[in-house]
């Protein structure tokens, strides 16, 4: 293979994540819910800010995770499948972010951290072959989901617009995990699914803040 195409992939990979980490996402479906809710108290508002500030890390994280397993991929059907659930994530930034906005807060500090780390665990989960990578994600989506879903149950009742946004995630994360079943998953060791229910605990909850 000529050395330009080699690094083609390469480049391109690089080029994504400074557009996940530095540029504005852009979503390719309107916010979910875009009806004015009740003012938040300044307590709600901090909350809810921390709260979406983790769900735009998530996302980060998750970008760069279809973006290592996508390098690695063995084949083209499993690559379509990473890069389809990685523009549906693409929506989720662009949602989360401007929830952010509108609640006068910002992302996280330590986005480009968490990028580079997932990033490096998802080729690592792609180099074990396609099965393997499938089943990461499996595991990882229903990660997401138990995460989402006590989101849910935290942030404030009259908050409208990040529930909606959430909710919403939540329906594409669990469609992600369907698919990557479907596309032939491999059940993952009782020690890997651990080690990544401590790492996106680490992850959640120093976002929260910084």
């Amino acid at each position: 293979m000529p050395p330009a195409t080699i690094l083609d992939p390469l480049i391109a990979a690089t080029d994504r994540a400074l557009r996940a980490l530095f540029a504005p996402a852009q979503a390719s479906r309107p916010a979910p819910d875009q009806v004015n809710a009740e003012p938040l108290s300044e307590a709600e508002r901090r909350d809810a800010a921390g709260l979406m500030r983790v769900n735009h890390t998530g996302e980060i994280a998750a970008q760069a995770l279809y973006e290592g397993q996508a390098l690695v991929a063995r084949s083209q059907v499993t690559r379509e499948l990473l890069n389809k659930a990685a523009r549906e994530e693409t929506d989720h930034l662009a949602w989360c972010e401007t929830r952010l906005r509108e609640l006068d807060s910002r992302p996280s500090l330590l986005n480009p951290l968490w990028y580079a780390g997932s990033f490096a665990i998802g080729a690592l989960a792609a180099v074990f072959g396609d099965r393997a990578s499938l089943g990461f994600v499996t595991e990882t989506e229903r990660q997401v989901e138990r995460h989402l879903d006590d989101h849910l149950a935290r942030l404030p009742g009259r908050d409208l617009r990040s529930r909606a946004i959430v909710a919403a995630m939540r329906n594409d994360e669990i469609a992600h995990g369907a698919a990557a079943q479907a596309a032939g998953a491999a059940e993952l060791p009782a020690t890997a699914r651990k080690l990544m229910r401590r790492t996106a605990a680490i992850m959640t909850r120093t976002a929260y803040w910084i």
